[in-house]
């Protein structure tokens, strides 16, 4: 009798035999699995890309920051491989979203209006600009508009950022705000507490999410859960709040800056929403952007129903995983794909599955290195090894895999490393990690079919904090590593039901082997753990002499030396200007000579300014991105011999001075800033001479 093997099966043998051959070969990569595809643009094109919008007949419009509409013909580049350009609107003010309305027209979203551009005669030029839906401008230059997204009843949603004064603030009526907008261009107020809110999507069912970058309010980026009624943050928009229609009577002042997690301080302020899911800075991005359901039905790989958010800053995507629990979102995301050419911001699915990805770097400086362009990401065929989702438990998580697992691995508490952290709540520009504690792992019970594993932990878990999850210890039955071993999952809610089973583990000493194995390949989840170092009154740091902090503050030294009796020899001035630079890119001392520098940070993110060694500017920028939950207690400069002096991490609108005596060997020494995704753009030369 001749066996049948279901399609199910046939996929399932087909990539463990995929798998197998790659972990004979060499270590999986991104690439392996997910295929960037770059579309080829004229010289005279100029597309920094502010929306994408799919075509009916497959073609691709795309606005630009400059003011133009463009529809790209062949993306998917058949037959000649070569896409077509042709410019169907111009003069708009920066639109950053464009949308097909199933009516047969474009809509664009400029800084004061969405604007429909109407082809009444089909020749692929816009023939009529007409005003869908107007509001106030102040002339601020933060004043990003974007949208619309399309509803499922028809509405649509657009949202307005916040004006940038040394800090957030609603400059013009409804910045700060998610509008609906119906099909007649009539508004209704829908949501506030929006800083920067470029990114956001409706999923199938009709919820709504935005993702939010790091600023004043915002500890890291995240994405919420926006529903009619809701207050996300930051309070600058609340000053609308009197405004007829609007589903808020929240005030600024209603809102204390205490420093206490968002989750306590949600307890007690009326409407404000936790986000579903924390984008941990840094250790997962930097500037969240677009959010895409993957409704591909598995055309996309084996994520039907996840989320694929953009990543402006880092060139790259994430994935997330939702879940409900007692009726509210929350969930894990995961790194995904890296190595795009610019910075993403927008992202749509295209009719074969693939994801289009518009990108742009003008003033948001990005990994990577073009000032634009148009990428495919096509999935190969091939299953990568991951954690398909992480799910809560009453006692703990489940996760589950997109292959199977070697049981001997899954099984061994010590292949994870489990770890929970939280953000400062308050109207500071960004947050440190707040109250980092290793998770001890009682038990691990893996199911029959090895593709999931139910983790129980030794201790009750913290609701309203991020729980890092890290399985590096995990291989496929195939003996395949993880292609990513880290997930951060947002626990707003323990999930109820019964508790498992699992005896406690007998270990040699007071901690469990996993987690003490952890901390010490990841000092810095120790050290983050830990109280900091003392301060003095005036917050700067004390220590004694030959201590650690001792030597690590001598490398930053704000006050001015008791011997210095004459004063410094030179005095030298450094800023920042946008785009992720310093407003000067060489200085000249001489060697052996006293200096202060004064850096002044008048830009709207934050930045250091960490002197280094010839050379060195690439390789300390990179070690300051590998201090993970640690970077931000260690102001992001990385303890390396390359590095000779620097500032802090400063917030916008401020300065520090430092003091230090130049180099004796004359040489070209660098100065750059090290907070992560900074560093390869933001370096200059300081030249020590004789």
């Amino acid at each position: 009798m001749k066996k049948i093997l279901t399609l199910g099966a046939l996929i399932l043998t087909h990539s463990l035999i995929q798998s197998f051959t790659i972990a004979q070969s060499r270590p999986a990569t991104e690439g392996d699995y997910y295929r960037i595809v770059t579309l080829p643009i004229p010289e005279d094109v100029k597309l920094e890309v502010g929306g994408l919008a799919p075509m009916p007949d497959g073609r691709l419009a795309a606005c630009t920051r400059r003011g133009e509409v463009w529809i790209v013909g062949n993306p998917y580049m058949q037959g000649s491989r070569v896409p077509t350009f042709t410019r169907f609107a111009s003069g708009l003010h920066e639109p950053l979203g464009l949308m097909w309305h199933p009516k047969g027209y474009l809509l664009c979203t400029q800084r004061g209006e969405v604007t429909k551009l109407i082809d009444n005669d089909g020749d692929d030029v816009a023939d009529e600009y007409r005003s869908f839906y107007k509001w106030p401008l102040s002339g601020n230059y933060h004043e990003y508009s974007y949208g619309p997204v399309m509803l499922p009843d028809g509405n649509m949603v657009i949202t307005l950022n916040l004006d940038w004064i040394g800090f957030g603030a609603s400059l013009a009526k409804w910045r700060g705000w998610m509008l609906k907008l119906n099909d007649n261009g009539e508004m209704t107020p829908w949501a506030t507490g929006l800083r920067s809110p470029a990114g956001f999507g409706v999923l199938r069912d009709g919820s709504i999410f935005y993702t939010e970058n790091q600023g004043d309010w915002v500890g890291s980026g995240r994405m919420t859960h926006l529903e009619q009624g809701d207050f996300a943050g930051n309070p600058a928009g609340l000053r609308w709040t009197s405004e007829a229609g609007s589903p808020l009577t929240l005030k600024p002042e209603d809102v204390p800056s205490t420093g206490k997690p968002m989750h306590e301080v949600a307890k007690t302020v009326k409407n404000l929403k936790v986000p579903a899911v924390w984008f941990p800075h840094t250790l997962m991005g930097i500037s969240t952007s677009d959010i895409k359901e993957d409704t591909t039905n598995g055309a996309f790989g084996p994520f039907s129903g996840q989320l694929f958010v953009g990543d402006q800053g880092h060139s790259k995507l994430m994935r997330v995983a939702l879940e409900k629990v007692n009726g509210e979102w929350q969930g894990a995301c995961f790194p995904f794909r890296e190595g795009f050419q610019s910075g993403i911001l927008r992202t749509v699915w295209g009719q074969d599955g693939s994801l289009f990805v518009g990108m742009t770097n003008r003033g948001w400086a990005s990994t990577g290195k073009d000032p634009y362009g148009i990428q495919r990401l096509v999935w190969t065929g091939k299953t990568p090894f991951e954690m398909k989702t992480i799910r809560s438990k009453p006692d703990g998580f489940e996760v589950t895999f997109t292959l199977p697992v070697d049981r001997k691995t899954a099984e061994n508490p010590d292949s994870y490393g489990l770890n929970s952290f939280t953000y400062k709540y308050h109207k500071t520009y960004g947050s440190p990690i707040e109250d980092a504690r290793p998770v001890p792992i009682r038990g691990v019970i893996v199911a029959a079919d090895g593709l999931s594993a139910r983790i129980v932990a030794d201790t009750t878990l913290r609701e309203g904090y991020i729980h890092e999850l890290k399985a590096e210890g995990i291989r496929s039955a195939s003996g395949l590593s993880l292609l990513h071993n880290t997930g951060y999952y947002t626990l707003n809610a323990i999930a109820p039901g019964e508790k498992a089973n699992v005896p406690a583990r007998v270990v040699a000493s007071a901690a469990p082997a996993h987690n003490h194995a952890d901390m010490v390949a990841r000092p810095e989840l120790a050290s983050a753990s830990t109280k900091p170092a003392p301060t003095t009154g005036k917050g700067k740091t004390t220590a004694t002499k030959g201590s650690p902090a001792a030597k690590a503050t001598a490398k930053r030294v704000t006050d001015q030396p008791a011997d210095w009796t004459n004063g410094p020899d030179q005095t030298l001035t450094i800023g920042t200007k946008p785009g992720l630079k310093f407003d000067t890119e060489k200085f000249e001392v001489k060697a052996g000579s006293r200096v202060k520098l004064v850096f002044n940070n008048n830009d709207d993110m934050l930045h250091n300014c960490v002197i280094v060694k010839p050379g060195a500017a690439n390789a300390v920028g990179n070690a300051a991105l590998r201090l993970n939950l640690n970077g931000p207690k260690m102001q992001y400069v990385p303890n390396s011999p390359d590095v000779l002096h620097h500032t802090n991490i400063l917030q916008p609108e401020t300065a520090e001075s430092i003091y230090f005596v130049a180099p004796t060997e004359p040489g070209d020494y660098q100065f750059v800033c090290t907070f992560p995704g900074h560093s390869s753009l933001m370096q200059g030369t300081l030249k020590v001479v004789k």
